[in-house]
């Protein structure tokens, strides 16, 4: 499957585009911005651009009013077209937002609720209370998201619910050759939407892929031959920025390998799943790390691991933005992506993956774990990669057993010999092809 070679770029369309925050139902062609972006993406090494939601709604685009129609603060059914057909072209992938838990007030079917209330014939399509109200005073009560009244949960238990769903997403693939879904909040949909949907989703396209937002929990909950292909790996985003800024790469070499290691316990060997230390939701990557200067290993780390990366628009130049400040802090407006060394690493990062079955796809086995230093193995058939990071200021010297005499950096196409040790230069990383 494409995805599991894959590496994503994420991009938040209403924010990206300027669009302002509430829908003012004036109709702008702000999603042709993009057009602009596909060569710097495909020059970044990334395969896959994953579009946050981009379809009418109330405010953010978390609360949809029409899935089958584009958001006019971004403009048109076209615009999007033209947006999709210039990310093939280029040999990339597009991946969109499957909001399906919960829609806007303003979506249509309950809007037909408010106005005819129990006379709606779309009154099942949600989990209501004619006994009840709520703060916007309906007239009912009605389940929403996390107590969000704002989004309205929908009823995937109706048949006509998921029929309405569906026909969306065969629209948005007959439209605009989409391969595949982010599923917001998937830790809340049901497991048998889940498997309907998967089922649906398999015979509508070749290599379909259905990637789940989870939080917490056993992933594999939601990530089966009945759910999704991947999930969101938020266990490791936490222990990723959380080992650099504590000087503790023990906490994220134990998550990593409590979920692929080769041991019977561990959760997740052979699975994909998503990568990141940044996205839509939470404060970027340049904000929350203490030391600037480990940016580049802790992307060095992201790209070596397993699972499929993520890159945030943004912050491949070290884009800053933290979560206190609200939204558009973490999704802002950029006219054209900005370039610099940061920029020219991940790229970098991107062709080593490439060339690497191991590192795409590879088994997981802690080498040496130091406070501040961590090398790793990933092999796949002869395809053998020592990842070895070094999180300190200062260089640092590894003594271990590499089991090779010699081997070439990826990323740099340096050779390096393992007698006597490894040295590792401050901040650096390196992805080491053993022969």
């Amino acid at each position: 499957m494409w995805y599991q070679n894959a590496v994503v770029y994420q991009i938040y369309p209403l924010g990206l585009c300027g669009a302002p925050l509430q829908n003012d139902g004036v109709q702008a062609h702000r999603l042709r911005r993009l057009l602009d972006w596909v060569e710097p993406i495909k020059e970044l090494g990334a395969t896959c651009v994953l579009f946050n939601p981009l379809f009418e709604s109330d405010a953010h685009g978390y609360d949809t009013r029409d899935f089958n129609k584009v958001d006019v603060r971004l403009g048109t059914g076209e615009d999007l077209k033209a947006v999709c057909e210039a990310l093939h072209a280029a040999g990339l992938k597009v991946m969109l937002d499957g909001v399906f838990n919960h829609v806007g007030r303003g979506f249509w079917a309950f809007r037909n609720v408010q106005e005819k209330k129990w006379d709606s014939p779309y009154k099942d399509w949600f989990h209501l209370s004619f006994d009840g109200n709520t703060n916007y005073n309906d007239g009912f009560w009605y389940e929403s998201w996390e107590g969000c009244n704002e989004l309205v949960k929908l009823n995937l238990h109706n048949t006509a619910v998921r029929e309405h769903l569906f026909d969306a997403i065969a629209g948005w693939v007959r439209d605009y050759d989409i391969d595949g879904l982010r599923l917001d909040v998937a830790y809340c949909l049901d497991q048998d939407f889940l498997a309907a949907l998967r089922n649906f989703t398999n015979q509508l396209k070749p290599d379909f892929v259905l990637v789940g937002e989870t939080l917490h929990g056993d992933y594999n909950r939601w990530m089966n031959d009945n759910a999704c292909h991947s999930v969101t790996n938020y266990e490791c985003y936490k222990g990723l920025y959380s080992s650099f800024n504590t000087g503790n790469m023990h906490e994220i070499a134990y998550s990593l390998n409590r979920q692929f290691g080769a041991e019977p316990w561990c959760l997740y060997t052979g699975k994909q799943l998503l990568s990141f230390v940044d996205n839509h939701d939470v404060t970027r990557i340049a904000s929350i790390l203490q030391d600037k200067q480990q940016l580049k290993p802790i992307y060095g780390l992201l790209f070596g691991m397993p699972g499929t990366p993520a890159v945030y628009y943004g912050s491949e130049w070290g884009l800053t933005g933290e979560k206190k400040d609200g939204d558009p802090a973490l999704r802002p407006a950029i006219e054209t992506p900005e370039h610099n060394d940061l920029t020219d690493w991940i790229t970098a990062l991107a062709g080593a993956r490439a060339a690497s079955p191991a590192l795409c796809t590879g088994s997981y086995r802690n080498i040496l774990v130091q406070p501040k230093q961590l090398i790793f193995e990933r092999r796949q058939g002869q395809d053998r990669v020592l990842v070895a990071i070094n999180a300190d200021s200062s260089p640092y010297h590894a003594d271990f057993n590499a089991e090779a005499g010699c081997a070439v950096d990826l990323i740099t196409g340096k050779p390096h010999d393992f007698g006597g040790g490894s040295d590792l230069p401050p901040y650096s990383c390196a992805f080491w092809k053993t022969e």
